[in-house]
């Protein structure tokens, strides 16, 4: 099995499918403007929001289950499928810089460009972003994780942030997915290493 495949194949691949106008999902892909730490579309025109099957699935089951829990809520996603050559443009800004941290290698392969990662937030019946702190992209400790009971006792994240931010978490990891450390936005549909050495990566 080839270790690539090209985004212009997947089009009539049965194992990708698409992620537009699935209930209680809206898309918001910012690498599809200029709405991001780049400054500029990344992806052109012909943009469009792709998962793996698995991912895909697990995604619906967590818009049910953000529905069931807060009425009226969607998720948002800002990234879906990403190729590998999307990820070298991003990987040859920040490579020299503290912000690598934020951005996979793409030697080692973004689990995006497996098509089995999603950044996504959350927003409420007016379809307004829920408030996690940070913006989609800020490279800073606010926007990890990790650092959160750091950041709530120092006065820079609020309680209302964090439950925000764990209410996407308590939805997506119901649904199957797991948040990594450096960022509150990002979700893998399956563990990493598994993705790496079993799946294609798009380029």
């Amino acid at each position: 099995m080839d270790a690539t495949i090209s985004l212009e194949e997947l089009a009539s691949h049965p194992e990708y499918v698409s992620i537009e106008g699935m209930a209680g999902v809206r898309l918001d892909l910012r690498y599809a403007c200029a709405d991001n730490f780049v400054g500029r579309d990344l992806y052109g025109p012909s943009a469009r929001a792709l998962l793996h099957g698995t991912a895909a699935e697990r995604l619906a089951r967590a818009a049910g289950e953000m529905a069931s829990r807060r009425a009226g809520y969607r998720l948002r996603v800002f990234d879906a499928l990403r190729p590998g050559r999307v990820q070298r443009v991003l990987w040859d800004i920040v490579k020299d810089t503290p912000q690598r941290i934020y951005v996979a290698d793409p030697a080692r392969g973004s689990i995006h460009s497996f098509g089995m990662a999603v950044d996504i937030t959350a927003e409420d019946q007016a379809g307004r972003e829920l408030d996690m702190g940070t913006g989609f992209d800020d490279f800073t400790e606010r926007a990890q994780p990790q650092r959160e009971a750091e950041m709530l006792a120092k006065g820079l994240l609020s309680e209302a942030q964090l439950a925000n931010r764990q209410l996407l978490r308590g939805c997506m990891e119901a649904a199957g997915f797991r948040g990594i450390a450096t960022e509150w936005w990002h979700f893998e549909a399956a563990d990493r290493d598994w993705v790496r050495a079993h799946m294609r990566l798009i380029e």
